[in-house]
């Protein structure tokens, strides 16, 4: 897998920096889609995690903040407004204290909790971050990312332009593209002030390309589905189900590793074989994948999603573990046949 490093890959506070922005931010990160609730596609597909109880997503974004995260990341449409506005609220007073990240680019229906449709215009960029300044309260986004992950790298390259306008503003301090495709990424780090990109990256789905683009380009990882979209907590089993409004119960293209309601029996069968490896050390078996992303590059900010108290605690105390050794990376790659 090309590793870049060993044990210790982060700052000795367990603080990484936003590439060239200088901005700061804990190694971990949490990803707000979860608390964002029931949202759906018009066609019925479901693109929430289920119900949430907003007053127990506030208290777990405040518990993170206890326990020493400051990175936050959302979307306007996760949840179709609602994950930033539920975030907003639990930061209150302590906005200054953190990075805050969002996304724009797909069009939502606030009334009808529908994403329908995207839009690549710079025009509607501009109309998007407004809204999403009015429903975080606050006067500036610290990371804003295009969150059309195929979007044309022409049509990019405008949109690049138009966040450097947006940070000559001070509405935006640096910005990203949220994609797998390293060749589209590239177009964005041409940008004075880019200063990530957010990807796909676990322990199940490596991606070597893009930390190597990182590294070329001075960019953070910033890495979603950092637990394989719950797989790597082990709470998921073979034949359980999903609540109808979670978007595993009716997995897109996109989204690998579950079938026919549930976890896939392959995908599983893989934890088991990282199982021992990851929850060496007193690990909980979260805490090994978060490691494994802080010892796989310097660069990672892994961004695992929350829905409570107890999800906040287990994901902030892997901060207190950091990364895997080498020789665990290795174990890794031979239980993978990688």
């Amino acid at each position: 897998m090309g590793m870049e490093s060993s044990g210790s890959t982060r700052n000795d506070d367990g603080r990484r920096t936003l590439g060239r922005s200088g901005i700061e931010v804990s190694a971990l990160g949490f990803g707000c889609w979860a608390i964002g609730g029931e949202w759906a596609r018009p066609d019925g597909q479901p693109l929430g995690w289920g119900k949430v109880d907003d007053d127990e997503s506030v208290r777990a974004i405040r518990r993170a903040l206890d326990l020493g995260v400051t990175f936050f990341d959302t979307a306007d449409t996760y949840g179709t407004g609602h994950s930033e506005r539920v975030l907003a609220r639990a930061l209150g007073r302590r906005r200054a204290d953190v990075v805050v990240a969002t996304k724009w680019g797909n069009v939502i229906d606030e009334e009808r909790r529908l994403a329908v449709g995207s839009d690549d215009s710079p025009e509607y960029a501009r109309r998007a971050l407004t809204a999403s300044l009015r429903r975080l309260d606050t006067d500036h986004i610290d990371l804003y990312q295009l969150h059309i992950s195929d979007a044309d790298p022409e049509r990019a390259a405008q949109l690049r332009d138009t966040c450097e306008e947006f940070v000559r503003e001070g509405l935006v301090r640096a910005y990203a593209w949220s994609t797998d495709d390293p060749e589209r990424a590239a177009v964005f780090a041409e940008g004075e002030h880019c200063a990530a990109v957010q990807h796909r990256l676990n322990v199940l789905q490596d991606a070597p390309e893009m930390l190597a683009l990182c590294e070329e380009s001075g960019l953070a990882s910033i890495n979603r589905s950092p637990l394989a979209m719950g797989l790597l907590t082990g709470r998921r089993g073979p034949g359980q189900s999903l609540e109808a409004g979670d978007i595993r119960s009716r997995p897109p293209a996109w989204l690998p590793g579950f079938s026919d309601g549930g976890a896939d029996p392959e995908w599983l069968a893989r934890v088991d074989a990282l199982r021992s490896v990851l929850t060496s050390d007193g690990r909980t078996l979260a805490q090994g994948a978060l490691a494994w992303l802080w010892a796989r590059s310097p660069r990672t900010v892994p961004i695992p999603g929350f829905r409570s108290v107890a999800q906040s605690e287990e994901n902030a105390g892997a901060l207190a573990k950091g990364p895997l050794t080498a020789g665990q990376l290795t174990e890794i790659d031979d239980a993978l046949g990688r």
